[in-house]
């Protein structure tokens, strides 16, 4: 593996390459992306990739690449900018993109804004939560993690981040009627160690979860955009989020095995499934619906 600094106006983008440029089977390279996971999150699922290039990065402000551009907030359209400018210092054309979570959306924003830079897009559970029938309530529960985190700290924000993502079915009365998640519960930490600026319990990524993709320009792209949700995912927000905007596109969505986090060993937590996880990204990426 090589790891390489793009430095722009904005932000050092630090990119990692597993393989040959130009690739070895004519294939374009694999560019994994999260959000607002960095490129530690793809070892376990890049490792199930052997014979193909995959180049991983870490989004501006997180991981290794540091921000220049003085903001703290996360925005799908400066994500894209920075993908296209990986994705062209990579210098072999266009590529084939796994993109999870909120990098699934920055995925939808570079398809949109960069027609010619994506050949296959799998979107994997793309947190859209706008876009599903509750999503005025699903804004209010976002706002209750971004809350609890701002009063009680980092393990009440992330009980509650749980809480929500974990709720099945739309966000009802009886979900705000629930008592505020215990953080010893989950085996989260109860202190408040001062800091806030979690770019995921804080309101820093709403731009993320509040983006609307451009479905015109997505169509009018020649990529062919695959979006995927987990099978036990089904119910819970991300993978309704996931059917609404599969049904904002093309009305198709792909099951992949296990969970929002599927793709993942068991060093970040839950496990999911990455050999069985692998092998179905590979036929969606061969074509399989």
């Amino acid at each position: 593996m090589e790891t390489y600094t793009l430095e722009n106006a904005g932000a050092d983008l630090v990119y990692d390459v597993r393989g040959p440029l130009p690739t070895d089977d004519g294939r374009p390279p694999l560019l994994m992306i999260g959000q607002p996971m960095d490129a530690t999150g793809f070892a376990a699922l890049a490792a199930r990739f052997p014979e193909r290039t995959v180049v991983t990065y870490d989004p501006r402000g997180l991981g290794r690449s540091v921000r220049k551009d003085g903001r703290v907030d996360h925005t799908p359209e400066i994500q894209a900018d920075d993908v296209h400018a990986v994705i062209g210092a990579l210098g072999a054309g266009p590529v084939e993109m796994f993109a999870s979570s909120g990098g699934a959306v920055t995925a939808l924003a570079v398809v949109a804004r960069y027609p010619d830079d994506v050949t296959t897009l799998v979107a994997h559970e793309p947190p859209l939560i706008t876009l599903t029938p509750d999503g005025p309530a699903a804004v209010r529960a976002r706002a209750g993690v971004r809350e609890a985190y701002e009063k009680r700290g980092w393990g009440a924000g992330m009980a509650a981040f749980v809480a929500m993502t974990s709720w099945e079915g739309e966000f009802t009365d009886a979900y705000f009627a629930q008592p505020q998640a215990d953080p010893a519960a989950f085996g989260m930490p109860t202190e408040d160690d001062g800091s806030r600026d979690d770019p995921l319990l804080s309101d820093r990524s709403w731009a993320v979860s509040g983006y609307r993709p451009d479905v015109d320009a997505i169509a009018a792209a020649a990529t062919r955009v695959v979006i995927a949700l987990g099978e036990e995912s089904r119910n819970v927000q991300t993978g309704r989020t996931s059917v609404a905007a599969a049904e904002l596109l093309d009305g198709r969505v792909s099951v992949f095995p296990s969970h929002h986090g599927g793709f993942l060993d068991g060093e970040f937590g839950y496990p999911g499934k990455p050999d069985e996880f692998g092998h179905r990204l590979r036929e969606v990426l061969d074509g399989a619906s």
